[in-house]
């Protein structure tokens, strides 16, 4: 099994911060994850489903824009290294092989801040 699937950024505006920082994004077989590198929000994709599936969009519009973005990946299904559609949504996280259609299904499951290092002297982290 490949546990390093993609790793990848996406400059937005944050949900929570509201400033333009870089979304990091993270998806394993068994967890996805979209971190804003600017204030820590971050939001935690459990899997759903794994199947073939035509081409088009397997996640809905939610609260937030979808984001949608072609990833370089391998994929757990044909084995091929090659393009991959990625869909993000506010409550959904799809990846999609071009090649053989191999679609990893994402729900939304926690939403976490990041914490301050122990070592800080920062007046937010009390």
């Amino acid at each position: 099994m490949i546990d390093r699937f993609i790793f990848t950024r996406y400059r937005t505006s944050c949900y929570h911060c509201g400033k333009e920082a870089d979304q990091v994004i993270k998806a394993v077989p068994y967890r996805a994850q979209v971190m804003c590198e600017n204030c820590g929000a971050t939001r935690i994709f459990i899997p759903r489903v794994e199947e073939v599936a035509r081409e088009g969009r397997y996640t809905p519009i939610g609260c937030y824009d979808t984001w949608e973005m072609v990833v370089p990946a391998s994929c757990r299904n044909c084995r091929v290294t090659g393009p991959h559609d990625m869909f993000i949504g506010c409550n959904h996280f799809t990846v999609r092989c071009r090649n053989c259609g191999f679609t990893h299904f994402y729900k939304f499951d926690l939403e976490y801040m990041g914490q301050c290092p122990i070592d800080t002297e920062d007046e937010a982290c009390r």
